[in-house]
């Protein structure tokens, strides 16, 4: 198909599968559920640092389990960071409490940075489970990354972290009430990625 291009001498390559595009930069391409009834293909990319494998995730559509198992096998590493959505927000708590343990334990995830279609509830799980290894990365969040990532936190930008107790049983109260009337909060919980 040619629909033009805004680069003409631009030199695009179709990704296909998982391909190292720079020396160190892996770009994982994965199928998952998107709705009721579609399959996307979703991209994420795993960098190869002197840590270890820090992964850059959009929605993680495909499980984010997954995404980590494609990232070790491209990058024979341990994932030193993961940043980005991870699709939580449809999940009850006990299937959050386990991948944030299998994440931890099992794929030796050291940090995690996660964001908008995360939910709030996983945030507050994650969170928990990770401790000091969680870093907040909401909108306009600059991380640096190194041995131990963190915030640069500006004049303008505040160190956030997750919701309180109070916080948190107000959100799920809000989000039962707007299910139980045959609508989800925020629209679809499949279409969670059109929030960020």
């Amino acid at each position: 198909m040619r629909f033009g291009t805004a680069w003409p001498q631009g030199n695009f390559t179709w990704v296909t599968k998982t391909t190292e595009v720079a020396p160190g930069f892996h770009v994982l391409l994965l199928k998952g559920p998107w709705g009721v009834d579609l399959d996307v293909m979703e991209i994420s990319l795993a960098i190869d640092t002197p840590e270890g494998i820090v992964l850059v995730v959009g929605c993680s559509h495909p499980t984010i389990e997954k995404i980590v198992e494609a990232a070790t096998q491209a990058i024979n590493k341990p994932v030193h960071l993961v940043l980005g959505g991870t699709h939580l927000l449809p999940a009850k708590d006990e299937d959050i409490s386990r991948i944030a343990s299998a994440l931890r334990d099992t794929w030796k995830v050291a940090w995690i940075a996660p964001v908008h279609c995360t939910g709030e509830p996983a945030f507050a799980i994650l969170k928990k489970t990770f401790g000091d290894r969680y870093l907040y990365a909401g909108l306009g969040t600059t991380l640096a990354l190194g041995v131990t990532p963190r915030p640069i936190v500006g004049a303008r930008h505040c160190a956030l972290t997750a919701m309180d107790d109070d916080d948190l049983r107000s959100y799920r109260a809000l989000l039962a009430s707007s299910t139980d009337k045959g609508h989800a909060l925020f629209g679809h919980a499949e279409n969670c990625c059109e929030h960020a």
